[in-house]
């Protein structure tokens, strides 16, 4: 255990080199190949549909957009094999659950080391939402919740410096924390809203729009 206010040593090190220079591998990051898939208005209408509302009925999604109930279940099943719906889940406020502090954790990883193992070890952590691998002078962007300053001196200062590959840390405390942006929702809604412009024009004006001629 690290007394309490007290970096250890091999933790204070000089300052990180950019992820330019070849500090680690970075193959165990997944890889998105081809084009983004060609969704069509209806398959974007039942998306916003579930994203307003996860609960809604198939029969009632397909009132709404006039198919039948087993077609937009073929649609539903389709867009899940594909991966564009990945899960469905609950939202949960964590302040209610005594954990409102919300922190972001800058780290810089030992050159060379095995940076899949400390994502892995820090992924480990409950406390841990999400693990990000960025560019700049540090390698990770770790989000993470605790219940108080004591709480979070204990997570940093007992397991996350304690993971091997760990250079250094900078700790940055969220000082308000925003109602979360329906980011899915509207910006599905707006890939919806240009697929109906886009159907709605003359053919002569959309092939011109292509080239990128002005009619």
């Amino acid at each position: 255990m690290v007394p309490a206010g007290r970096i250890p040593s091999e933790l204070v090190v000089k300052q990180a080199r950019h992820l330019t220079e070849g500090r680690s591998d970075h193959s165990f990051l997944p890889v998105h190949q081809g084009p983004p898939l060609g969704l069509d208005p209806t398959d974007l209408q039942i998306l916003v549909l579930l994203l307003r509302d996860a609960r809604r009925s198939v029969r009632g999604i397909a009132a709404q957009v006039r198919m039948s109930a087993p077609a937009v279940t073929e649609r539903i099943a389709r867009l899940e094999r594909q991966g564009v719906i990945r899960g469905y889940r609950a939202e949960i406020d964590w302040s209610r659950l005594g954990y409102g502090m919300l922190v972001y954790v800058r780290v810089t990883c030992i050159q060379g080391s095995e940076q899949a193992n400390t994502v892995a070890e820090l992924r480990r952590l409950p406390e841990v939402e999400q693990v990000e691998v960025v560019t700049g002078d540090s390698d990770l962007l770790v989000r993470l919740r605790s219940r108080d300053q004591q709480h979070l001196r204990e997570l940093l200062f007992e397991r996350v410096w304690m993971i091997s590959g760990i250079e250094r840390t900078e700790t940055l405390l969220c000082l308000g924390e925003l109602p979360p942006k329906s980011f899915d929702l509207e910006l599905t809604e707006s890939l919806l809203e240009r697929s109906q412009s886009d159907r709605n024009l003359p053919r002569d004006s959309a092939a011109a729009a292509e080239v990128g001629i002005g009619v």
